[in-house]
């Protein structure tokens, strides 16, 4: 795994968007997480099964199957033999996965998974936890993170192009609330790193984020090589 990239950060960073293209830039796989745990959060919204019924989902996580495949190019986000990925990119999606994924259970089924991919190939992950839980070997950890008000016109403006109806305001509000249920949950709450460098994009072009990866792998690269990192 130490030829790997973690990338954490709150909700509407920017994570997935600069993930994609330094997979690109650099010629390694990426990683969706975050569609890993909307499809799991569909999963069980679709069983009829509670986000406080820790007993339900306990017993039908392991029935869950979700595979990433890449078909023409493109990333598809696979349950139970079904291509979900028109399914996944919505406000409900972002909040029924993060509902679902502190129990225990949900997140150890992912994580191997992760884990497994991880360690076949040099790939770039982005969540939550993957510089302190899934990648903790990782040679590049970065926390990747902008203002809340960034992040809400951000997610907004993606929900427009893809005519979801909302507004500004209540993006904002789930942002935030997105926030507080990641940091403070029991389960792999989101945080830095202690290792991880710390880059807010609040004011940068995504190619200019996209520089700044690939100058750090590259220089982490060089320094394995040296064997001054380990």
């Amino acid at each position: 795994m130490k030829d790997c990239i973690a990338v954490d950060g709150p909700a509407g960073a920017g994570k997935s968007t600069i993930a994609r293209k330094v997979a690109e830039r650099l010629g390694i796989i990426y990683v969706d997480t975050g569609a890993m745990y909307r499809a799991m959060g569909l999963y069980f919204h679709n069983l009829g099964i509670d986000s406080q019924d820790q007993e339900g989902i306990a017993g039908a996580v392991d029935q869950a199957e979700i595979s990433i495949e890449y078909r023409d190019g493109e990333q598809q986000v696979i349950l139970n033999g079904e291509n979900v990925n028109g399914l996944i990119r919505t406000n409900e999606a972002g909040n029924l996965a993060s509902a679902y994924s502190k129990y225990t259970p949900v997140r150890k089924k992912l994580v191997e998974l992760q884990q497994q991919l991880a360690a076949r190939t040099p790939v770039i992950m982005d969540g939550r936890d993957i510089g302190t839980v899934v990648l903790p070997d990782a040679m590049l950890k970065v926390y990747l993170t902008a203002s809340v008000e960034i992040r809400a016109k951000r997610r907004y403006l993606e929900y427009k192009q893809k005519n979801v109806e909302t507004t500004l305001e209540k993006v904002e509000e789930e942002v935030r609330t997105r926030d507080d249920q990641d940091m403070h949950r029991e389960v792999s709450p989101l945080m830095r790193a202690e290792d991880a460098l710390l880059l807010d994009a609040s004011d940068m072009t995504v190619e200019q984020v996209v520089d700044v990866f690939v100058k750090w792998y590259q220089e982490r690269k060089v320094q394995q090589e040296e064997g001054t990192w380990k």
